[in-house]
């Protein structure tokens, strides 16, 4: 029998879809936006774009940025009861809004 894969991808067809109004080139301001620590931000992923890419099943979320690792941001967040961070480059990230 053949070995099923899974794959980094897999069950994110929708998830990691553009609308079709904001497929195209990325924008370069969203490769160079800075944050602080302490920050808010949402974890929005660039579909187009892989590297520095989170896990898809923290889409969507609210966490902090606590510091940098090169070009990336760390960022903190809690998921259930345990204290999480992860690097996440700059093209995945959005200023939170109220």
């Amino acid at each position: 029998m053949v070995k099923r894969l899974y794959g980094f991808r897999k069950g994110t067809r929708q998830k990691l879809s553009k609308h079709f109004r904001d497929k195209g080139k990325i924008s370069i301001r969203k490769f160079v936006q800075t944050f602080k620590v302490g920050d808010k931000v949402v974890l929005a992923a660039e579909p187009a774009y892989q590297k520095g890419m989170y896990l898809p099943r923290f889409h969507g979320r609210t966490v902090e940025v606590s510091g940098m690792k090169g070009r990336c941001y760390i960022v903190d967040f809690k998921d259930q009861n345990k204290e999480k961070s992860i690097i996440v480059h700059p093209i995945h990230l959005k200023k939170w809004q109220k």
